[in-house]
């Protein structure tokens, strides 16, 4: 299931310093953010065969198709690029838990709320 590509080429995205673009994954039903990864161009060119996310995993140095072990595939709706071409926006049909702890994302653990913020 190859997904049609888009009119800007991998050449022109802007990586890091290691030759990567960060991946935000998105659910595509209710916007909920599920996690943050990294592609490189193989892993990018991989997603756009097969519809499934590929990621590159830094901390195995390879290939990671998400899902693969666990069977918590990501199957592809869309990917946009931002206005400065280096960071991904992923929005998936999740299959389970996107986060390796077993927890539907890897944003679970709040940090600061403040409901008493106003518009200015």
């Amino acid at each position: 299931m190859a997904l049609e590509t888009v009119n800007i080429p991998f050449s022109e995205f802007k990586l890091n310093s290691d030759g990567l673009i960060p991946v935000v994954v998105q659910d595509f039903n209710n916007n909920e953010v599920l996690m943050l990864a990294y592609m490189n161009e193989e892993s990018y060119k991989m997603t756009l065969e097969t519809g499934r996310m590929t990621y590159y995993s830094r901390s195995r140095q390879q290939l990671w198709v998400k899902g693969l072990t666990s069977g918590h595939f990501q199957y592809v709706h869309s990917i946009d690029i931002d206005c400065d071409n280096d960071t991904l926006l992923a929005k998936v049909s999740q299959v389970g838990a996107a986060c390796h702890t077993g927890n539907r994302s890897c944003f679970y653990r709040n940090l600061i709320e403040n409901n008493d913020v106003s518009a200015e």
